[in-house]
């Protein structure tokens, strides 16, 4: 009998899983719904702006940009807009609701808490230390590692030192990290808080930054963030089994067989990476990472092989939505502020309507 059988039949017998051939329809039928309806989004984001687009020409236009042979007949200056301006910040939003959502599901797992985010361990407090110091402080960085660069270094390196806080003679105690991480990130706020004390002129470009944005997007920084997310996100779900048996508690994953250690070190090495990577292209956006696995996980059930793949999805759409919203008004406002607005009310909503009685 292979380890993985084996992780299911321990599953399984606590109601915590399906079989494997109702996962696969119910994963293929969910992400399928989940994908038509990040289609359905993203089309009619990039449809509203100053000048209003039809649902059709935009499909026409992203088809034609894909197929060009089919040469439709679209008026330049439409296309210019939906391919160049509206597009990219679109793909964006979706790449980094999909991490978010993604980290935020593999916190969750991780820690056997519904309330953990992917910044429980301080990686949105880093790479906001990493960003304020170079908008703020005279620095001379190398080539290539500007704003972006600095937040993702210091939002992996927080990450390191919060880890290795917590973890004594090999072993890191999920309720340690959780306070280390509580911890640096208190701390980190105070090294914020003294930056802006001194950020003159720049403090309007901090706090906007702070409070997350998507406004100037370009297909460079579209580039820097599909590099990194989707290989990560393709690692993540080869431990969605290890994931599972971790909702047992790590002395009975450990008596499965599970390599407890080993597998904390790789999830939590992947949620840093993508979560930082999220933050470093946008600021810091909170509650996608809190309220989309919580709503998922409330639909589709704890399994992890149907809960990652569909968190993540309903993650993309969550956040073009949301930026569509914060982009649509007479004054542009940033992200965070519309998702912290609808997702707060929107959870506690749910949860009165559901009482959650698990992970």
């Amino acid at each position: 009998m292979s380890r993985t059988t084996v992780y299911n039949k321990c599953l399984a017998d606590e109601n915590l899983i399906a079989d494997d051939v109702t996962v696969h329809t119910r994963t293929t039928a969910w992400s399928a719904a989940l994908s038509g309806l990040l289609i359905i989004t993203v089309i009619a984001s990039a449809g509203i702006g100053p000048v209003a687009i039809p649902p059709v020409t935009v499909t026409y236009i992203l088809i034609d940009s894909v197929i060009p042979l089919l040469a439709y007949p679209i008026e330049q200056p439409l296309r210019t807009i939906v391919i160049d301006i509206r597009l990219p910040r679109i793909v964006l939003a979706g790449l980094v609701g999909f991490a978010l959502a993604s980290a935020g599901t593999v916190m969750q797992g991780f820690f056997r808490n519904p309330m953990a985010d992917p910044s429980i361990i301080g990686v949105s407090s880093g790479a906001a230390v990493g960003a304020v110091a170079t908008i703020i402080l005279p620095l001379s960085l190398p080539v290539g590692i500007e704003l972006q660069g600095a937040a993702f270094i210091t939002a992996l390196l927080t990450a390191f030192a919060v880890y290795l806080i917590a973890t004594r003679n090999g072993e890191t105690p999920t309720a340690t990290l959780l306070l280390a991480g509580v911890a640096v990130q208190t701390f980190l706020g105070a090294v914020i808080s003294f930056m802006l004390l001194f950020s003159g002129k720049s403090l309007r470009r901090v706090v906007y930054w702070l409070m997350g944005h998507l406004g100037g997007t370009t297909w460079t920084d579209v580039e820097a963030a599909i590099l990194i997310v989707p290989p990560v996100f393709a690692g993540l779900l080869f431990y969605t089994h290890e994931l599972n048996v971790l909702l047992l508690g790590e002395k009975d994953a450990s008596a499965i067989g599970v390599e407890v250690e080993r597998t904390k070190r790789i999830l939590l090495t992947a949620a840093s990476i993508i979560t930082a990577t999220a933050v470093a292209v946008t600021g810091v956006i909170g509650f996608v990472g809190l309220i989309v696995p919580h709503v998922m996980r409330l639909l589709v059930g704890p399994d992890h092989r149907i809960l990652l793949p569909t968190s993540a999805l309903a993650g993309a759409s969550f956040l073009v939505a949301t930026d569509t919203l914060a982009r649509s008004g007479a004054v542009e406002v940033p992200v965070g502020i519309v998702t912290a607005a609808l997702g707060a009310p929107f959870f506690l909503y749910l949860l009165r309507r559901q009482e959650v009685t698990r992970l």
